[in-house]
């Protein structure tokens, strides 16, 4: 079979998909504790989410995400996938073979799918946390305003996703829905090594030997604990990320991600930028379960058979 296969990405995007079903109600929660103010810690913000918005309140912004990360998905997993097997050949020289996978390999492989999923993924975030962060009341995000300014941003600011886009762009231009890429960049390169990696590893080491792939369970299991270490050390550089984010929905307070560093410690403290790890950590755990098995499955029914290969 050739280096390049499309089949990747097919089965990206319904692991995708699956994953945006699954996370989506603790991200909301994990934006509003990084972006937001008043909420405390995870339980209180998910009570006051509930008691505000209810259950409807969770799920706000996910249409937009759910037709583009799935897309996003598609593409950061088959770009991954066909680059570290194009390396895996390269290595061993043999095209047609199977080659054993290097770290080396894995780790190119992943700091390419993470370069990539910038320029697809800086948009799909802005948007969705844009629409998340709207609800945040707007005096609570801006005490030191008089109330006259206050009370005339007291409305949504965004109707939708398709106005939020036109918004953005006719407010800030184009280059407005790439607002946080730097800090994005910085949080998925290393946040896909740390995902891919860890993945591969540890079905590797649950598979045993007789066995030429890994079972469903071994893959939730290690897709779990993957996605879970990805996000738990990506918190930090997250938070800088969803308040560059958010800012701008009413007002722009940070000029770039060293301001956004500075301005934030300067206020909060350290502890800001660990805003968030626990449900980051959590929510991690059963999205990225869902993403690799529904990558693995989706792989295995394309190709007719019981021989799809790990990403």
């Amino acid at each position: 079979m050739g280096s390049f296969q499309l089949e990747d990405f097919v089965a990206g995007w319904i692991g995708g998909a699956a994953s945006v079903i699954i996370g989506y109600p603790l991200d909301t929660v994990k934006t509003r504790l990084q972006a937001g103010v008043g909420y405390g810690n995870t339980f209180s913000c998910i009570r006051t989410v509930y008691r505000k918005e209810s259950v409807f309140g969770f799920f706000k912004g996910m249409s937009f995400p759910l037709a583009s990360v799935t897309v996003y998905n598609s593409v950061v997993f088959g770009v991954f996938s066909n680059t570290q097997r194009l390396l895996s050949q390269n290595h061993s020289r043999e095209p047609e073979a199977s080659p054993p996978r290097t770290l080396s390999s894995l780790l190119l492989a992943s700091m390419v799918a993470g370069v990539v999923s910038v320029g697809l993924g800086t948009p799909v975030d802005l948007i969705k946390i844009r629409l998340q962060m709207q609800a945040q009341p707007f005096r609570q995000t801006n005490l030191s305003l008089k109330p006259r300014a206050v009370a005339h941003r007291e409305q949504p600011a965004y109707r939708g996703p398709v106005h939020c886009i036109a918004t953005i762009v006719r407010t800030e231009g184009p280059a407005g829905l790439y607002r946080g890429a730097s800090a994005m960049l910085l949080r998925d390169v290393p946040g896909y090594c740390l995902y891919f990696i860890p993945y591969v590893f540890l079905t590797d080491w649950i598979t045993p030997e007789a066995c030429a792939d890994p079972s469903p369970c071994a893959v939730l299991l290690a897709g779990g604990m993957a996605g879970a270490i990805s996000w738990g050390t990506a918190t930090p550089m997250d938070v800088v990320k969803s308040r560059l984010q958010a800012d701008g929905v009413y007002l722009n307070k940070y000029k770039g991600v060293l301001d956004c560093i500075s301005q934030s410690y300067q206020k909060h403290g350290l502890k800001v930028f660990f805003r968030g790890i626990t449900v980051n950590t959590v929510r991690g755990f059963p999205m990225s379960a869902a993403m690799f098995l529904g990558y693995e499955l989706s792989l295995r029914a394309i190709r007719g058979d019981c021989a799809a290969t790990s990403p």
